[in-house]
């Protein structure tokens, strides 16, 4: 069987740690994160909201639900990219994100493009 090319949504993500914001003596660790949306599919698909979840080294998870990203809603058509940078604290030098952004067809058709889980950590904490 043929797999179904409709909606087909990339995702990458590049995690940079700010220092410069950060303050290690009060547990305030601060990250930005630029994503990449590629629209792979053959459909044209407008982002509608977003869902995140955001998990530090002592597993306190945090859920963040909101429409669109950065303030849009943008629409990409097929082989159309979208590129935001935004940012996230954390009380820990290691974490995660994942989740997922809700999108929709010009038909009207809704689907979830999921954001495979990326790692957040300040620099030589992992190896």
């Amino acid at each position: 069987m043929e797999k179904d090319n409709k909606f087909k949504i990339k995702i990458t993500t590049e995690v940079n740690y700010l220092a410069e914001q950060s303050d290690e003596a009060d547990n305030r660790f601060v990250f930005a994160y630029t994503i990449t949306i590629t629209n792979e599919g053959d459909t044209t698909a407008k982002l509608i909201s977003r869902h995140w979840i955001i998990t530090d080294a002592n597993q306190y998870m945090q859920e963040v639900r909101g429409q669109g990203v950065v303030g849009e809603q943008p629409v990409l058509q097929p082989n159309q990219s979208f590129e935001y940078t935004s940012g996230t604290v954390l009380a820990t030098q290691v974490g995660t994100m994942s989740g997922s952004y809700q999108m929709v067809t010009e038909d009207g058709t809704k689907f979830d493009a999921p954001i495979p889980q990326f790692v957040l950590s300040v620099p030589r904490v992992l190896h």
